[in-house]
């Protein structure tokens, strides 16, 4: 048997006496890994000071590799589905791997194309590709606890920020010295070690067989959610006013957050100016992450009880009310800026977490693969929005406006907390599917 057939979808078909919780942990090999991207915000200062990158054009890096991580997916969705999850997952570990490789060259001849091509577009495509993998494979071993079962997938995404900022930061300041900043020394070995995770879990990731149910599962029939024998194709989901609707709500919710992870560092050292320094920049993108983590499964849980439309009107409208109050009553103590933006992003994550199962309610789980992957362009879009935003308007505030850097960011939240609201009436007409466009299994 060749290396290439080890990767065949068959064989990757568990034996009656798999244990489904093996999966989660194949699934978090993979999301903390690719979920470094939230922690690529450590990098812009230490690139600007180096090698005079602007902060705007360092912003792209990050945009790019969100718009080619929902590309990818809507792309990958279908193949995913041929192929089976250990060979898109092989893939996504040597984009995402090799992105991080072709960055570093690019530092290392200081050509900021480089770090677009490898980071952005490279790095990005591994990302959608790692993103998809674990969530359909996991919807599948847990149809008792759909929400719970995205979140344990989902949540590593969210963590990866708190193994990446400061493994970041460590290895800048170990390969530092006084004619190399050790910014591509960096990007090279952390391309490995996450190369060696990513291929982990790819290789112990399995697939329930076809006829497979947990021990003692009976569905039962609910009127908010399809029965496993039910489904609507992938092609077909996208003529449904459902499949736009909760593509606004998940692109303006994103929007709102990945806008502020972009940037957490340098915003809260020229928020808090002179009283937080890089380390403790990095510790607040860390944290961050820990609440990005714990509230996908968190929410995502929740959203099994009180369902997932209720859990996106809270998303939404309490993420609305918190935004507007981050300028007057977040800006006036660094306890509380952090506090405010730790449940903002346990929200962020939480909507990532809950719309996979958010879909598989309103389409079934047969395509739920493909059609979340299509549904990511969402993300796509949001990873330009959210960072052009904040940072155009950060730059516009300061340069044009005279603004001082500690408020550049005012209007900013205002404008973020209207986009919620937005998403909020887009989430209220959201409705069960019409009977025309569902199938059923003989």
């Amino acid at each position: 048997m060749g290396f290439a057939a080890t990767l065949d979808k068959s064989l990757s078909i568990a034996k009656p006496e798999f244990n489904r919780w093996l999966i989660p942990p194949a699934a978090l090999a993979v999301h903390l890994s690719i979920g470094q991207a939230y922690a690529f915000s450590v990098f812009n200062a230490p690139l600007n000071k180096a090698y005079g990158w602007s902060i705007p054009s360092l912003g792209w890096i990050f945009s790019l590799a969100i718009v080619f991580l929902g590309l990818s997916a809507a792309f990958g969705g279908k193949w995913l589905e041929r192929v089976g999850p250990r060979a898109t997952m092989f893939a996504s570990a040597l984009c995402f791997g090799g992105g991080f490789l072709v960055s570093a060259l690019g530092i290392y001849l200081q050509q900021l194309w480089m770090l677009y091509l490898g980071y952005g577009v490279i790095g990005g495509i591994g990302l959608g590709l790692g993103y998809v993998s674990p969530v359909s494979t996991l919807i599948k071993w847990f149809p008792d606890r759909r929400g719970m079962a995205t979140g344990l997938a989902i949540m590593g995404f969210g963590g990866g920020a708190m193994i990446g900022a400061p493994l970041a930061v460590t290895l800048m300041d170990k390969f530092k010295t006084a004619t190399t900043p050790g910014i591509a020394e960096t990007f090279v070995v952390m391309g490995l070690i996450y190369t060696l995770s990513m291929l982990i879990g790819a290789f112990t990731v399995r697939l329930p067989a076809p006829d497979w149910k947990p021990e003692g599962f009976v569905e039962k029939q609910d009127p908010k959610k399809l029965a496993s024998h039910v489904y609507v194709d992938a092609d077909t989901a996208l003529k449904t006013p459902q499949f736009w609707l909760m593509w606004a709500v998940l692109c303006l919710n994103v929007t709102a957050g990945i806008g502020v992870l972009g940037q957490a560092s340098l915003m809260i050292q020229e928020v808090f100016k002179g009283s937080v320094s890089a380390a403790a920049a990095a510790g607040f993108v860390g944290l961050l992450s820990i609440f990005n983590m714990g509230g996908r499964f968190f929410w995502s849980s929740v959203s099994d009880a009180i369902g997932r439309k209720t859990t996106y009107l809270v998303f939404l409208l309490l993420g609305a009310a918190l935004y507007a109050l981050v300028p007057t009553i977040g800006s006036s103590s660094i306890a509380l800026f952090v506090g405010l933006y730790a449940v903002i992003l346990s929200m962020y994550g939480g909507g990532f977490a809950t719309i996979p199962a958010y879909l598989s309610d309103k389409f079934g789980t047969r395509y739920v693969g493909a059609i979340h992957g299509r549904l990511l362009t969402a993300w796509s879009a949001a990873g330009v929005l959210g960072p052009v935003i904040v940072n155009y308007m950060r730059d516009h505030q300061i340069k044009d406006l005279g603004v001082p850097a500690a408020q550049a960011y005012n209007t900013t939240m205002y404008m973020l907390a209207g986009l919620l609201v937005i998403g909020f009436v887009c989430n209220a007409f959201i409705k069960n599917v019409d009977e025309k466009f569902i199938s059923r299994e003989d």
